[in-house]
């Protein structure tokens, strides 16, 4: 008589490592230990996100990031993107690649026309974990809004690029392509106090403590680039740290005004 092998789901967790399978404590494990890389990854951002780059976590999904980009120069200049970026279980696996897309339309060749997303695999067609994280994808989608040729691809690659029509644009028809342009981000500018469902940043329109919050920062810490001529304080430090700020956040609330700026509007990204 032949001994019966017990079926796989049957068989004990020990037996199933030494044939070495994987038990559920194993599975839930390595995910605990990805899902803890990732949240060193987001850690990391807090100083090394590129500028004008901000995400925050979904309030529900470890995995899902809300963000937005300002784009400071260039054809899109003033524009305000928003995006998602979303990591499925298996992310810090190699050749897993996280999933970018813009919920604002992009007129741009690396983003897809209908569906926004960001193709991740032409500039990285492997995802190393040791090598490539969340930064190195939030620095990508900084870059491809001031990219000025696309020499440094192969033919495959432009053959690859989302928005074959951008692209064409781009290399036949400046004119064209800068007016397409110009129309997405007057369509970003529009929408930018529309907020996305979930998201956990919204915009909203400028009031009186904002407008107290800037002056108050600007005189302590100094203007920065857009209002480098403007007539405030020289000795202000530039140097800005937590406890300044906090204490501008603590005059703004209570309604402690400067009196050398003067107010200017501008839209707040502020997470929930």
């Amino acid at each position: 008589m032949l001994p019966i092998t017990p079926s796989p789901s049957r068989q004990s967790p020990m037996r199933a490592r030494r044939l070495g399978g994987q038990t559920p404590s194993t599975v839930d494990r390595d995910q605990a230990m990805r899902d803890y890389k990732l949240s060193i990854e987001y850690k990391h951002l807090k100083s090394h996100c590129p500028g004008g780059v901000f995400i925050v976590p979904s309030l529900d999904d470890v995995r899902l990031f809300h963000g937005v980009i300002f784009i400071r120069r260039g054809v899109f200049t003033n524009a305000i993107f928003k995006f998602t970026v979303t990591c499925s279980p298996q992310y810090n696996d190699t050749n897993t690649h996280p999933k970018v897309v813009f919920s604002s339309y992009v007129y741009n060749p690396h983003v897809h026309p209908e569906t926004g997303e960001v193709d991740l695999k032409i500039p990285y067609p492997e995802w190393i974990p040791h090598k490539h994280f969340l930064v190195t994808a939030l620095t990508y989608i900084k870059k491809i809004f001031y990219i000025k040729d696309f020499s440094d691809l192969s033919e495959e690659a432009k053959l690859k690029l989302p928005n074959q029509d951008a692209y064409n644009k781009f290399l036949n028809d400046q004119e064209g392509y800068r007016r397409r342009v110009a129309e997405c981000v007057k369509e970003a500018q529009r929408s930018t106090y529309t907020s996305i469902p979930a998201s956990t940043i919204r915009f909203t329109e400028e009031n009186m403590t904002h407008q107290i919050m800037r002056d108050l920062l600007a005189e302590r810490f100094g203007a920065n680039d857009d209002e480098a001529n403007t007539s405030f304080d020289s000795s202000a430090s530039s140097v800005v740290t937590k406890e300044g700020v906090l204490e501008s956040i603590q005059r703004a609330q209570a309604g402690i005004r400067s009196p050398k700026t003067s107010p200017k509007l501008m839209p707040r990204a502020t997470p929930k």
